[in-house]
């Protein structure tokens, strides 16, 4: 009899099938045959030979992989004052860049696979000044080897173009209105224009953009505007000694001295300007009016002073 309140669970015949099938297929997976363990064997790069191509091994550059470099090379953070973890499985040398395609074998492959393309350097060429004088223009850039996951860096794409002012034909107008265009970016002690790009989010394109920055310049300075006309002595951005005051005075008071020889007008005048004398006063003067008063410009004016009146 079953007591009261009691309740009696009873599978169902499904449920039954269910659990016997599932001890049947344990039962006899026990009885088959165990398939043996595969042996991992030996590793690539203890398998190499010692005169092997490498550079069949690594033909391009590619992650680190354990198994076919034969070095110990360990790194990592040695845990307990022991040693950095083994290169198997070591994730800090998958994730950094490698040197391992260009080995010194790859190298000379490569040069001699590109040789048969290369011309000889131009016998015209020998020294650096006629480098300068026939490619003024240096365009720079850097390349950057990063410890990371990615490649790239921003600062790759920045060009850094540089030319010699006194390269490019430019007369005293175009050349004064070039160095107010581009400002600080005018070296006055080297004579250099540096043009710094950096906008554009490839190299090629910043380049581009350079070579387009300087073009655009160079018309720019060539360009003569209306109101050019008007500027006055005292507009001048720097002092000019020709057709000045200065330069008349001298020529009066040179020719009423007789330091010329014989002749008229122009003749006269450009023997006087011809003189040693004369060029270092002008030198002087110029000096003294755009840098201002100093003990060297002083001195300069009173020895051309002293020199050209034979004082």
């Amino acid at each position: 009899m079953q007591r009261a309140g009691s309740r009696t669970r009873r599978k169902s015949p499904q449920t039954i099938s269910l659990v016997s099938r599932d001890l049947l297929i344990e039962e006899i997976k026990d009885h088959l045959p165990k398939k043996p363990r595969r042996n991992e064997g030996q590793s690539r790069a203890e398998r190499m030979s010692v005169d092997q191509d490498w550079t069949a091994v690594y033909p391009s550059a590619m992650p680190f992989r354990a198994n076919t470099v034969p070095l110990p090379v360990r790194m990592g953070y040695p845990v307990k004052g022991g040693v950095p973890s083994q290169k198997r499985g070591n994730l800090e040398l998958i994730k950094i860049p490698n040197f391992l395609h260009l080995t010194p074998a790859a190298i000379k492959k490569h040069c001699k696979a590109l040789k048969p393309f290369c011309t000889e350097w131009p016998s015209a060429l020998d020294t650096d000044a006629k480098c300068d004088e026939h490619f003024p223009i240096k365009v720079e850039s850097t390349d950057y080897l990063s410890a990371g996951p990615s490649v790239r860096n921003p600062s790759a794409r920045i060009v850094h173009l540089k030319v010699k002012l006194s390269s490019l034909n430019l007369d005293d107008h175009a050349r004064k209105k070039m160095l107010k265009l581009v400002g600080e970016k005018y070296c006055k002690a080297t004579d250099v224009l540096t043009i710094k790009t950096d906008s554009c989010p490839l190299r090629k394109q910043n380049f581009e953009y350079a070579m387009y920055l300087l073009t655009v310049l160079y018309h720019e300075s060539w360009k003569t505007e209306a109101w050019e006309a008007e500027k006055t002595v005292a507009d001048m951005e720097e002092y000019s000694w020709e057709e000045s005051p200065s330069q008349k005075n001298l020529l009066d008071i040179l020719v009423r001295m007789k330091v010329a020889g014989e002749g008229e007008g122009e003749e006269v005048r450009e023997q006087l300007l011809g003189r040693r004398e004369v060029q270092e006063y002008k030198d002087s003067v110029t000096r003294l009016k755009n840098e201002g008063d100093s003990d060297s410009t002083m001195l300069q004016y009173k020895e051309a002073v002293k020199k050209v009146f034979n004082l």
